[in-house]
């Protein structure tokens, strides 16, 4: 990949929970919290607080990752105390216990990504971030000191267009003002990252790790890699 001038990252998933769904990190502090449901009851309310941000507005621009993931906790576990799963008590007491776990998680995988994003600076190589978020993720890069490292952001709460469309990326290739075969683009979603960022011919490399779905996890590429450090390798 030689001729590599440029990089896309995704963020969710990519650069704070090294390829894992974020599901995945929500469930394990379930489990660290004592939360006495089963993984696919869990989902109904994961998926439950999903469809509810994308239709009301709980998450404000100045939210940070810790307070996103305290709103987004408050949700699931209401639904689960709504129809009974867990008591009213329990649910109060154990959001703030899983948004912490969560977002000390988060702040673990940023770390080590860090090094990376100053190694691909200290090339001169641009980066511009695109990613589907809640129309704050200028906050939660601020709160974990990444902004310095992104030429520009694309959020698709703020450009109105999401991954899948392959039109986000286009607007991540035309922030770097380069030809997309020059663009290597690094994400955890194969349906979400890797195949659109492929269909308008950037360069790809899929961080994988647990996903959503069986199917998902069962796809192979031969751009994947095991960890964001090697993003280094993939790109010079």
């Amino acid at each position: 990949m030689g001729n590599i001038k440029g990089i896309i990252f995704d963020y969710g998933g990519t650069i704070d929970s090294r390829g894992v769904h974020w599901s995945e990190i929500i469930w394990d502090g379930y489990r660290a919290s004592g939360t006495a449901v089963d993984k696919e009851t869990f989902r109904e309310a994961y998926v439950y607080a999903e469809r509810e941000l994308a239709k009301v507005r709980h998450i404000l621009p100045d939210d940070n990752f810790h307070t996103l993931l305290l709103k987004k906790m408050q949700i699931e576990l209401g639904w689960l105390a709504d129809h009974g799963y867990i008591s009213a008590d329990d649910a109060r007491r154990m959001a703030p216990e899983i948004a912490r776990y969560c977002y000390e998680r988060a702040r673990e995988c940023v770390e080590e990504a860090r090094p990376v994003l100053e190694a691909i600076r200290e090339r001169h190589i641009p980066m511009v971030l695109v990613s589907n978020f809640y129309g704050n993720v200028q906050a939660v890069l601020a709160d974990f000191n990444l902004l310095q490292y992104f030429e520009s952001i694309i959020e698709s709460a703020v450009v109105g267009v999401r991954k899948p469309d392959p039109q986000i990326f286009r607007l991540g290739v035309d922030a770097l003002g380069m030809k997309p075969e020059e663009v290597l683009v690094v994400g955890d979603s194969y349906k979400k990252d890797i195949v659109p960022a492929e269909t308008i011919g950037c360069r790809v490399a899929w961080i994988k790790g647990k996903g959503w779905t069986a199917e998902e996890d069962a796809v192979t590429h031969p751009s994947i890699i095991k960890n964001i450090s090697e993003v280094l390798q993939a790109a010079f």
